[in-house]
């Protein structure tokens, strides 16, 4: 939820997914994205044994990435396990990474992530503020001690009607980018087509 609130629809990306699912819960996702003129592409298998969901992707670049996500491991937590494992022919490291969730409103999140140029710790918080207008705020802050930058982002998200969502997001750090984006649904059932427009600021 707070990471959809800061990054998701802000960006233009055209991407085409097919995915194939099984009864014993395996699912096989191809995806091509197009950024500019770069065709990306990559293949994920996902597999779920009761609280335990694994997904293993694979893409153009040789690069494995694992996610162990296990739902509840006690009361109102979630915990997430991921490695990475680049292409041999590269000079990067196996990225480790980590994450334990709050399920209950306010969401707080901590991660850390380790290798894979250089290591990181995060802290998001998500809120909830009005549920019947989608109204929502959410913060995150990260930290890398290789280079000793800290990032910090927030971003509220209101429904202006059933139709209508407007959302913007701020980041500070050498740069500060300030971000606003509006979607808008052209029919009122879940499934129905969206229009999205994004601005940003690069001062």
């Amino acid at each position: 939820m707070g990471k959809d609130l800061l990054y998701k629809d802000y960006q233009t990306d055209q991407k085409f997914t097919l995915t194939t699912s099984s009864p014993t819960g395996v699912a096989i996702t191809s995806a091509r994205t197009k950024k500019g003129d770069i065709f990306l592409a990559d293949v994920n298998t996902q597999l779920n044994f009761r609280n335990v969901t694994i997904v293993i992707k694979v893409d153009t670049s040789s690069n494995l990435f694992t996610t162990i996500t296990v739902d509840e491991p006690a009361p109102v937590l979630n915990a997430i396990f991921g490695f990475k494992v680049p292409d041999q022919r590269s000079d990067k490291y196996v990225g480790i990474s980590s994450s334990i969730r709050l399920t209950v409103n306010p969401v707080v999140n901590f991660s850390g992530v380790l290798g894979t140029n250089g290591d990181a710790v995060n802290t998001s918080y998500y809120h909830i503020v009005n549920s019947s207008t989608n109204t929502a705020v959410g913060a995150k802050v990260t930290h890398s001690f290789s280079t000793n930058v800290n990032i910090i982002t927030v971003g509220t998200q209101h429904a202006l009607d059933p139709l209508t969502t407007i959302k913007a997001r701020h980041e500070w750090h050498s740069k500060s980018l300030f971000t606003i984006s509006g979607e808008v649904d052209t029919e009122s059932n879940d499934k129905s087509p969206k229009v999205g427009l994004a601005l940003a600021l690069k001062p």
